[in-house]
């Protein structure tokens, strides 16, 4: 880290707010400002995160569905575990063929609502990171196709590139409605965009057990 990255982050209102208010990470705004504006999740509701480490959407996440609802998070990463019975955790490859079986199993029936904050490991190559995070936010498209129920929502992070417009075509094809946005808590020179997809179109079905 660098002393201009520091002092920036050290200005920055939404890193001041996240220490102000418990909260793990900035990005937990990103999900916060999204949830009040689109009513992305609502009370009782199951929650699958993926690329949910250090924990911030976790924690908006359990807010937003109440000690009714169930909010389980995803990463290969350990994520340290919050103080909630209802909020559960997987360390596990987002690329597992037997993740959406073991994320059904945990809910015990599918999701209401997918999120998906997965970011590669940025390398400066403006190109590559781009088509990774492609990559990831296919795979994340993938996933919610086995686990989340008619009606459900999602959210998920990309970049700006070429392969935006195509992967948004792609996961159009779900749902009955979506766009593209940049919440306010996300940093101006920043190229992440969000895909909100609402009322997914398809009939939900068991996962096929993975041999």
């Amino acid at each position: 880290m660098t002393n201009q990255w520091i002092e920036r982050r050290k200005k920055d209102q939404y890193y001041k707010l996240a220490k102000l208010k418990g909260y793990r990470s900035r990005a937990a705004y990103k999900l916060l400002q999204t949830t009040r504006t689109y009513k992305l999740m609502l009370p009782g509701q199951k929650v699958v995160d993926l690329g949910s480490q250090p924990g911030g959407w976790l924690q908006i996440a359990r807010e937003a569905v109440g000690p009714e609802g169930l909010v389980l998070g995803v990463d290969i990463k350990k994520i340290e575990p919050l103080p909630y019975p209802n909020v559960r955790l997987i360390e596990a490859d987002i690329y597992s063929e037997d993740l959406p079986e073991r994320i059904i199993s945990e809910l015990k029936g599918p999701a209401d609502v997918v999120l998906s904050d997965l970011a590669p490991t940025i390398i400066g190559a403006w190109d590559v990171d781009h088509a990774r995070q492609v990559d990831l936010a296919r795979a994340a498209l993938r996933i919610l196709q086995e686990v989340l129920k008619r009606g459900g929502n999602a959210f998920i992070k990309l970049f700006h590139g070429p392969e935006l417009r195509r992967f948004q075509d792609e996961a159009d094809e779900f749902f009955e409605k979506s766009r593209l946005l940049k919440p306010k808590a996300s940093r101006p020179e920043s190229s992440e965009v969000y895909y909100l997809g609402l009322d997914f179109k398809m009939k939900w079905m068991p996962p096929e057990p993975k041999a």
